[in-house]
């Protein structure tokens, strides 16, 4: 039998998911919370007893109004604490959104505000520093059909 107390004990890490979804002229899908600046991938927090992909399609139904045609996990990226909050192990997903469910997006108001098919080089100037460092290494792992390792948005020797 497990010791219970012991593994109460252990450090809980927090996980996020978000999806890269990219259309047929390569841009990148972010949105806009109402709740912080910037302009994110969409989605959001794995929930207890939750799998990252789970979540990176939970949060995409929830946000988007759709379920996203994900291709594989693109990245990891051990993002450290910041502003007050812990680290997080984000796991990003790729796959690719068509124009039609692009129209059809549909925000839930109370947390987003707006949504745009951005060039990957303009994601810099839309998105807060960690988010924009991660966009790169992303977008390669999708091209490439790998996942890369990132720490902080950074490769690593691993990547």
């Amino acid at each position: 039998m497990p010791d219970l107390a012991y593994y109460a004990s252990l450090p809980r890490t927090r996980g996020a998911a978000a999806a890269l979804l990219l259309d047929d002229l390569g841009r990148v899908l972010l949105v806009k919370p109402t709740y912080k600046q910037g302009w994110f991938l969409p989605g959001g927090v794995i929930e207890a007893g939750e799998s990252p992909l789970t979540a990176c399609v939970r949060e995409c139904q929830e946000e988007l109004g759709l379920t996203p045609r994900l291709t594989g996990l693109v990245c990891v990226d051990w993002a450290p604490p910041r502003d007050g909050v812990d680290a997080v192990n984000v796991f990003v997903f790729g796959g690719s959104i068509t124009a039609a469910e692009i129209a059809a997006v549909r925000l839930p108001p109370e947390e987003l505000s707006d949504h745009v098919m951005a060039a990957p080089e303009k994601v810099p100037e839309l998105a807060p520093a960690h988010i924009a460092r991660r966009m790169g290494p992303s977008l390669r792992g999708l091209a490439e059909g790998r996942a890369l390792y990132l720490e902080d948005g950074r490769e690593t020797p691993f990547g």
